[in-house]
């Protein structure tokens, strides 16, 4: 929509009064670098922000069409008529490290501190399939989350935590069915039914081609892993969301608002396209389907890139799927606070960047949420650091009013004229990713993947030439404070040898012929187009280990070499 409005802030500026505006410059004592310009403002996706925003900004909008009642398609206000009056977002702090032993003590102490849900983080080897005796799991065992290599594992993660009671939620993609079948299992060894287990497995692979990279399978057979999950689900889990459709690993690889959008959603349209094609009719498991986003730094175009997501993809599902349940239309996220944007200089600093970004994610509408701890930077969080960051949760929640109505940015000129233009780009983006013959087709020519580099390597070029603050990094540093940095957290250097001695262990005592009968079965099927996930549950009940199960998939499917891309 053209501007036709007389924009008159030049000529008025001799009439600021003195002390009225007052930025840092590069001769300021405390200022290092360049402050942004006023004459141009603009967010991360590319939108110019004007100084101020009228109806005009809004001709032939339509309440009922774009907006609505919360609860109410096309749910840009909110999926639930009172929001968190009725109930508060799920908080969930993201957490695991070394052993289960030890993660087991972390989640028990956020739950004691009042955290509403698990949040998992698996080291990269239980990511990448492989047990922590491989050769290519030395040095990372339990570095970035903890080691799971068997149902055991399992087991000591979870000991104490009713699984029928605790909603858990499990970063895990390429793995995701063995670490689900491990998780049933588990539930069935508590004396728990595992249908009456919840959470969330993220179980989004495409997304790891995309962004993030802790992929095994060639892209088809591990779209066929995602939808047999799916299907299971939908079956015997009532209470699971079997995928999370991420944009998070991708805006944390320098996507832009707006690519963030666009590609999360054309994936989530690729896994509807394939479980269809499953033989699902879409209201059996749309309802189940969950998405998960980042929440960047600029808090009015989060709070919009959120409420253009439930919009558009509330569309796509009646007017391209034609799903007839509400619940289908209704798109439910997680978000966690960037971590991206967490800097390793003037650590507390990230109090308040976390503090504002999950502000952003509860004024966008959210369903759970993460807040990351402040000194991320540097190592995985302190229990210090995860409560305070758990802290800024219950704060928002409890002492700021931003829960007692519903979308309490709705109708700002604002964010409505931002929500709309979110909207705008990120339909110029599915519509190339269409052209280009799908999500799937789109990530084997390189298209996000290119799009999302180029993005990142402008977001640094501005952070690196001043046209963009980051407080502490390139404008008010502070030598003294980086130099002093907060306690960090230290993963017990035996961790690696104490996890392997208790895989040898558990392998000495299984029954063999069990073991080697389950995985002989699930790679028989792998080369057939049978469901693929009870074998999984037979192999891990059988006390298979992951990397085991993995290679027996790997036997058929083979292994996924990355497309360099330019």
């Amino acid at each position: 929509m053209a501007d036709t409005r007389t924009d008159t802030s030049a000529s008025m500026e001799d009439e600021i009064p003195p002390g009225g505006v007052c930025l840092p410059t590069a001769s300021t004592p405390s200022g290092q670098g360049k402050p942004q310009h006023l004459d141009e403002v603009r967010t991360s996706s590319g939108q110019i922000v004007r100084s101020f925003y009228t109806p005009a900004d809004l001709e032939g909008f339509s309440y009922d069409e774009q907006l609505g009642l919360p609860g109410q398609y096309p749910f840009t206000r909110g999926i639930h008529p009172h929001m968190y009056r009725d109930r508060l977002w799920t908080i969930r702090q993201y957490a695991g490290y070394a052993s289960a032993e030890e993660s087991n003590r972390r989640f028990r102490h956020l739950l004691s501190q009042g955290q509403t849900g698990l949040s998992i983080a698996f080291d990269l080897p239980t990511q990448l399939g492989y047990d922590s005796d491989h050769p290519l799991a030395e040095g990372e065992v339990g570095r970035v989350g903890v080691a799971i290599d068997s149902t055991e594992d399992m087991q000591a993660l979870v000991d104490g935590i009713p699984l029928d009671r605790v909603s858990t939620s499990m970063t895990i993609n390429a793995t995701a069915p063995v670490l689900l079948a491990s998780y049933l299992a588990t539930a069935k060894r508590q004396g728990v039914d595992p249908a009456l287990t919840s959470g969330t497995v993220q179980n989004d692979i495409l997304k790891e081609f995309i962004a993030r990279g802790t992929y095994i399978f060639p892209p088809r057979p591990s779209l066929r892993l995602v939808v047999d999950l799916v299907v299971y689900c939908t079956r015997h889990l009532p209470r699971w969301n079997p995928i999370s459709i991420s944009g998070y690993h991708m805006r944390e690889a320098g996507a832009n608002a707006a690519q963030e959008l666009a590609f999360t959603l054309a994936n989530g349209i690729a896994y509807v396209e394939a479980t269809l094609a499953a033989g699902l009719d879409v209201d059996q498991f749309a309802p189940r389907l969950s998405f998960f986003f980042a929440c960047h730094n600029h808090l009015f175009e989060e709070v919009a890139k959120f409420r253009a997501a439930r919009r558009l993809w509330a569309r796509i599902m009646r007017e391209r799927f034609g799903a007839r349940n509400a619940r289908s239309c209704a798109l439910r996220f997680h978000t966690q606070t960037a971590g991206c944007t967490l800097t390793a200089q003037q650590p507390a600093n990230n109090i308040v960047r976390t503090a504002l970004q999950a502000l952003a994610a509860v004024l966008g509408g959210t369903q759970s949420l993460h807040t990351n701890s402040m000194d991320e930077a540097l190592a995985l969080p302190s229990e210090e650091a995860a409560t305070l960051a758990l802290r800024t949760q219950q704060i928002i929640a409890h002492e700021t009013g931003v829960t007692d109505t519903v979308d309490p940015l709705g109708g700002s000129y604002y964010i409505e004229s931002l929500t709309n233009s979110l909207e705008e780009q990120a339909e110029n983006y599915l519509q190339q990713v269409d052209a280009l013959g799908g999500a799937l087709r789109a990530i084997e020519l390189g298209y996000p993947q290119r799009e999302i580099q180029e993005s990142a390597y402008r977001y640094q070029r501005d952070i690196e030439e001043g046209r963009r603050v980051v407080v502490g990094v390139n404008l008010y540093r502070d030598e003294e404070a980086a130099s002093q940095p907060p306690p960090l957290l230290r993963v017990d250097p035996n961790i690696a040898s104490l996890q392997v001695a208790r895989l040898g262990a558990l392998r000495a005592r299984r029954d063999q012929s069990r073991a080697h009968e389950a995985l002989s079965a699930l790679a028989e099927a792998a080369g057939t187009n049978g469901a693929l996930l009870p074998l999984v549950l037979q192999c891990v009940e059988a006390d298979c280990t992951l990397g085991e199960i993995t290679d027996a998939l790997r036997s058929v499917f083979g292994e996924h070499r990355e497309r360099l891309v330019w």
